[in-house]
């Protein structure tokens, strides 16, 4: 049996009087194949091929044996023998061993040949799966089986995995959308008036959804959706001063002088005049000239003179080489005894521009010094270039402004002295939120708490929007009939819900949107609105793997979200046999260099005490038991490594 991991296994049963006799003049085998090949996605193996002559047990010996054996083909398709010819038994063949029937592919197959031919109509194809076989009968001729296959081939992977025996559910998280793009097929897309839509508020609790309207969609389908609506990142001029520190350049930056921009010593010691002999003789000179790392003008030295100057000088005009204090001798001082009058200098190996530092050696003007992507921090020493070169203002992208709120008339200020009222929950999500997103270094609004009441929350997103680039909320995106973040989304501000469930744990109804506005300047601009899950570890979580990557987009920050790593688990890890799970884990480096995982606890979405510790998410897989204590996986890093104690 094929699994979904390798080809599938196909077989072409040819049925024909003609070509029973003479295989040479069968010309539907390699048509078929083509299709297979052309159109299969290198899904398929087309394995067995056989002709068998119009006869019923010929047909049915021939399918019983690709079918009933230890190693079963995953799909059969005949040709001819489905007419209405009296030989034509193809369908009655067939039929009896059908053990669950197929209309749809039927119906799929006559809809496309009716487009082609009304006499398409004519043909009696069967449809349906024997054991773990799906079978399909196409005409004879090579052009009609041709075009049958064409109009179903994308669409038959799926039957067959599942009639093999594989688990129905996970083939179907992400909705038909996904099948449809696994397939390299599509429908067309929803439109507006095909969205899921929201609870209408105002039909009341009788008339609510009971389970959500929204497809749950796989971790990868939901990033890529963000990626996709998440607004370009905005370029602002800004002068180069230290706020500059954590913004990425929006454009290449040029060197608008050199550096140095004077020729320079690179050592302390004495400027030397090389003669037009080329050879400087070593011998006693007078000290004319003093030349320190400090602005001034330099008088120009003559044959003969040497002048004492320090590292970073500018060398005087006239000025070949640099020689070493090392190598000189004082020889006489000043009638005032304060400066040297002559030095003897030892050496007389001295070369054209030694110890000296070029006009732009370090830097050219007009030079690329920083690249567009590139980060500017104040550790890295990027500022430092940039100060280097003189150079005043850069382009950078804008970085999103954020509003954290929490939604529930249940909700109280975190800080609120007195003990807690049956029902009350103080605020844990906005106050964690709002240091996430600021331990980021990006510009954070506290919006507070607000009311359930659907006016209140619209007039608090409005305001917020025209202050904020993303919003994250957090509660108010479950079943409940006062979860109105969705409703309000959609039917008061005229927003897209691209998509409202997640396959994961925890962080299930976690809910991505966006809504379009016009800026101060009536220039149409969109927001972005996460609307994160109430219970606390969801919250965190969800914030690390949906929102962050998306402020890293608009602030052109690269890579995207927080660093992949890989990590050997130092204790069993028990797996979710529902939904891929982010468990909260601790990461530390041992002594072999190697990174080892252990989880915080308790995993309940409600827990925000697992986050205690932890440093890290692992991206466990779905599935039954536990991944054993050795094994690796991956896992999200959010903070810095622990080391154990040596």
């Amino acid at each position: 049996m094929a699994t979904t991991g390798s080809k599938l296994k196909a077989a072409i049963l040819v049925v024909s009087e003609t070509a029973s006799e003479d295989p040479s003049t069968d010309k539907c085998i390699p048509v078929l194949k083509k299709v297979f090949g052309d159109l299969g996605n290198d899904q398929w193996e087309v394995s067995e091929t056989e002709i068998v002559p119009d006869n019923t047990l010929a047909i049915q010996k021939t399918i019983k044996y690709w079918t009933d054996g230890p190693e079963p083909i995953n799909l059969i398709v005949t040709s001819g023998g489905t007419g209405f010819a009296t030989k034509d038994v193809t369908p009655e063949a067939v039929t009896p061993l059908i053990d669950r029937h197929a209309p749809g592919l039927i119906h799929g197959m006559l809809t496309t040949s009716y487009a082609v031919t009304p006499f398409a109509l004519m043909a009696r194809p069967v449809a349906g799966v024997r054991k773990k076989t799906l079978m399909l009968t196409l005409p004879g001729s090579p052009k009609g089986a041709k075009e049958n296959l064409e109009a179903v081939l994308k669409l038959l992977p799926h039957a067959c995995i599942q009639a093999a025996g594989a688990e129905s559910r996970p083939l179907h998280v992400g909705g038909v959308e996904k099948l449809e793009k696994d397939a390299g097929i599509s429908s067309g897309g929803a439109t507006a008036e095909e969205r899921p839509q929201s609870n209408d508020p105002s039909a009341g609790p009788t008339r609510r959804y009971r389970s959500s309207p929204y497809p749950m969609l796989a971790v990868e389908d939901a990033l890529k959706l963000i990626s996709e609506q998440t607004p370009a990142a905005a370029v602002l001029k800004v002068p180069v001063d230290m706020r500059l520190s954590g913004s990425v350049l929006a454009e290449d930056v040029k060197a608008t002088e050199s550096v140095p921009a004077f020729r320079a010593s690179i050592v302390d010691g004495y400027a030397v005049k090389i003669p037009a002999t080329g050879k400087f003789e070593k011998g006693t000179y007078p000290v004319s000239i003093i030349s320190h790392a400090q602005p001034g003008e330099v008088k120009e030295l003559n044959e003969g003179e040497i002048a004492r100057i320090t590292t970073g000088a500018p060398l005087p005009p006239g000025a070949d080489a640099v020689v070493m204090v090392e190598d000189t001798v004082l020889k006489s001082l000043t009638e005032d005894g304060k400066e040297e009058k002559e030095i003897e200098i030892l050496t007389d190996e001295i070369k054209p521009n030694e110890n000296v530092r070029e006009v732009g050696s370090d830097v050219k003007e007009g030079e690329i010094i920083l690249k567009k992507g590139e980060g500017v921090t104040v550790v890295g020493g990027e500022f430092g270039l940039l100060a280097s070169v003189g150079t005043t203002e850069v382009s950078i992208y804008k970085k999103p402004v954020v509003g954290v709120l929490s939604t529930g008339d249940e909700i109280i200020p975190h800080n609120r002295e007195g003990p807690l009222r049956l029902g009350e929950v103080r605020d844990t999500n906005r106050p964690t939120l709002i240091t996430a997103a600021r331990s980021h270094r990006f510009e954070v609004i506290d919006l507070g708490i607000v009311s359930d009441k659907p006016g209140t929350l619209e007039q608090s997103l409005r305001d917020a929007m025209r202050k904020c680039d993303v919003i994250i909320t957090s509660g108010g995106v479950s079943m409940g009939e006062l979860d109105l973040l969705k409703p309000t989304i959609e039917r008061s501000l005229g927003g897209t819900i691209h998509f409202g469930r997640v396959n994961m744990k925890p962080g299930k109804p976690t809910t991505f949107a966006t809504v379009p506005v016009k800026d101060n300047d009536g220039k149409p601009v969109t927001k972005s609105i996460f609307s994160l899950p109430g219970n606390p570890a969801s919250a965190v979580v969800c914030f690390h793997l949906f929102v962050l990557p998306a402020l890293h987009q608009q602030a052109g920050i690269k890579p995207l979200g927080l660093p992949r790593i890989r990590v050997i688990l130092d204790e069993d890890v028990r797996m979710d046999k529902g939904r891929p799970e982010y468990h909260r884990a601790l990461v530390v480096t041992k002594e072999d260099g190697l990174l080892y995982a252990s989880s915080t606890g308790g995993q309940r979405s409600s827990r925000i005490g697992s986050f205690r510790g932890a440093n890290a998410l692992l991206c466990m897989p779905q599935g039954e038991g536990s991944l054993k204590k050795g094994e690796k996986v991956e896992a999200l890093l959010m903070g810095k490594l622990g080391e154990v104690e040596r």
